[in-house]
């Protein structure tokens, strides 16, 4: 049984909560904060440590389980599973880290598995249950949320140098206990509603003000972490700094209050048609907050007959057949809802898989390595590396989903082309990292923070434009599998030898496994070589996909607002 919620605040009280477990479902970006006292306290070499940050991607975007749980049960359970999975993952990673119990490494691997899934499930609960929220307004969601999530790393780092005192230990526990209770306090409000049915000024203003309100959070994350590293602050400033940060985190909650305190008496968008049921299961909906009129046979012509009665579906199937119009059991079109087995079989399916493995798979290979690559360069304080990566990941997400939604509904210029000018400056960063040109360090981690983080904000409206919102979760998470993958292969086979390669060179070692650091240029060259050219690759892959899937955004943008495909039966 699907319970939708009525009315126009509950959407905007959801998108609120999702912030939140955005910010929470970030935790697989903390590996670099702790990564160092896994290698010094355990005894890692390199290699070892590049394995368990493949294991972090694993478990952050192997998201198939939840990808179909999405669909079968209610978001608040999907967020139970994941508060679990953190709990007991990161559990274990804390007794290790405390020297409290010796585990072994195949067991700290699985374990940081576990935990990082917890985003993967937290994730898809928030992201799902706001795209079909808001299925008019999918990029804007897209990047709003992605755009928090990459925000999440600046959060932990604040809360880590500030309140932590930089104990990695103190971190572990943190992430451990305070993710599964933050779930328990916002799984209530994280529930599907009914969406508006149309577009009007005041829901463009409301995401207008959330992303200025993100914004402003990015830049005081990033400011207050250089400031408290160069300059020596008080304990009460330092509490200060963090009483800020959490009021900034609120603000999107301050949207459904004024709409409690002032409710509009009329919406030009109104809402779906609420007597409609599911192919699948019946729809019943709460009867609170319902503050404008039902325009059922409004909201049908507008959106292309979204939703239809079963009724109505079944004479419209007749006639057409009558007529030989359609034929029984047609396979969808781009644009309508596709079926898992029916997406894998098209091309288009799996160029947007390859070209966002490209671009995320080489950016997470920089990002799991960060404390090292720092330190080959002289810089040997991490937090201040992370939180400017994670500000221009935040940067990318938000910014993608902006400018992506303004031309494609202005000039239907398909999503993608976004993700090809990325790859192409991505190229470009990856030679400045393996030529080490001084000064060149921090504009090259933040010139690939926002490209790392437009993939993302690109690709997740994108897999929902081609291949449609009832099966969203599974493309979603099998499409996030690129971001593993590609650390396996970049990160774990790759750069994790080349390190300890070059380690072993530097300090006269005959073997390679040692836990010594390497320092300069040469650490990482190889590796920055050849993913310059895998970028290269890429680039070239996603300028054929934008021009294969520009006629499917012709159709579906061709009056400048979003037009919802009648889906097909099949």
């Amino acid at each position: 049984m699907v319970i939708l919620k009525g009315g126009t605040r509950p959407p905007w009280v959801g998108l609120g909560a999702a912030v939140w477990i955005q910010i929470a479902s970030g935790n697989a970006y903390n590996f670099p904060l702790y990564s160092h006292s896994l290698k010094s306290v355990l005894g890692f070499n390199q290699r070892q440590l590049t394995m368990l940050g493949v294991a972090n991607d694993i478990g952050e975007n192997v998201g198939v389980l939840p990808g179909i749980a999405s669909n079968k049960f209610p978001p608040w359970v999907i967020l139970l599973i994941g508060a679990v999975a953190c709990f007991l993952g990161y559990g274990v990673l804390w007794l290790a880290v405390s020297e409290t119990v010796h585990f072994p490494y195949w067991l700290l691997w699985l374990s940081l598995s576990v935990a990082t899934n917890s985003s993967a499930w937290l994730s898809t609960a928030v992201l799902v249950t706001n795209m079909r929220n808001f299925p008019l307004s999918r990029g804007t969601v897209a990047g709003i949320l992605k755009g928090y999530g990459g925000l999440s790393a600046a959060v932990f780092t604040e809360i880590y140098s500030i309140l932590l005192h930089k104990s990695s230990s103190n971190l572990l526990s943190l992430l451990g206990i305070g993710i599964p209770i933050l779930c328990f306090c916002m799984m209530y409000f994280i529930r599907p509603c009914t969406p508006a049915s149309g577009e009007d000024t005041v829901e463009i203003s409301h995401f207008l003000f959330i992303q200025a309100s993100s914004v402003v959070l990015g830049v005081y994350l990033l400011s207050t972490t250089i400031f408290s590293d160069v300059l020596p602050i008080s304990g009460r400033i330092s509490y200060t700094f963090i009483a800020i940060m959490v009021l900034l985190l609120m603000v999107p909650l301050a949207i459904p209050v004024k709409m409690t305190l002032y409710p509009s008496k009329k919406s030009n968008s109104g809402t779906l048609d609420k007597s409609v049921k599911s192919s699948d299961s019946p729809v019943q909906e709460d009867n609170d907050d319902k503050a404008e009129p039902l325009l059922a046979s409004a909201s049908a012509a507008t959106l292309g007959n979204f939703v239809e009665t079963d009724d109505s579906y079944e004479v419209a199937m007749l006639l057409a057949e009558g007529e030989g119009a359609v034929k029984k059991k047609r396979r969808p079109k781009r644009g309508e809802d596709f079926k898992f087995v029916e997406a894998v079989i098209k091309a288009d399916f799996w160029l947007l898989f390859i070209v966002f493995f490209v671009g995320v798979g080489s950016g997470v290979t920089v990002l799991n390595n960060l404390a090292q690559i720092g330190i080959a360069r002289g810089v040997h304080d991490t937090t201040t590396l992370l939180s400017l990566f994670s500000f221009c990941n935040f940067v990318g997400r938000l910014g993608g989903g902006v400018v992506s939604e303004h031309f494609v509904r202005s000039r239907t210029i398909p999503r993608t082309v976004w993700m090809t000018c990325t790859q192409i400056i991505m190229t470009m960063t990856y030679l400045l990292f393996a030529y080490g040109i001084n000064g060149t360090l921090y504009p090259a981690i933040a010139f690939l923070g926002v490209c790392y983080g437009v993939q993302f904000s690109i690709m997740i409206p994108t897999v929902s434009e081609l291949f449609g919102l009832k099966h969203f979760g599974i493309f979603y998470n099998f499409m996030s599998m690129g971001n593993p993958l590609g650390a396996l292969l970049f990160s774990g086979l790759l750069a994790g030898y080349v390190y300890d390669s070059e380690a072993a060179k530097q300090h006269g070692l005959a073997l390679v496994g040692s836990s010594v650091s390497c320092l300069g240029p040469s650490c990482f060259k190889l590796t920055f070589l050849i993913l310059a050219g895998v970028s290269g690759v890429g680039t070239i892959l996603s300028i054929i996909l934008t021009l294969r899937i520009k006629p499917v955004y012709q159709m579906l943008y061709a009056g400048g607002s979003f037009r919802l495909p009648q889906s097909s039966s099949h």
